[in-house]
């Protein structure tokens, strides 16, 4: 379905109906993310070196990265819960 405005611009009327329910929930998807890629660096990558990162195994590299970032992302979390 369509309206036109005073303007004479053609809009859908269901256009951006969806994209305010999708991004009032993702938000909270950044946190559980990061989580689960600090949690699967640290268990899939305990026993291999990895190139890129200077001390290789253990909780070097990048699951300190991403624990960081999901510590930074916890900020909608907070939030819903104080509700």
């Amino acid at each position: 379905m369509t309206s036109v405005d005073p303007g004479g611009v053609t809009r859908h009327v269901d256009e951006g109906v969806a994209a305010p329910v999708v991004t009032r929930w993702l938000h909270l998807a950044a946190a559980p993310t990061f989580a689960i890629m600090a949690l699967s660096t640290l268990v899939l990558d305990s026993s291999a070196p990895m190139a890129l990162c200077s001390s290789g195994a253990g909780f070097g590299g990048m699951a300190p990265m991403y624990l960081l970032m999901a510590a930074f992302h916890l900020g909608p979390w907070l939030k819903l819960l104080s509700r």
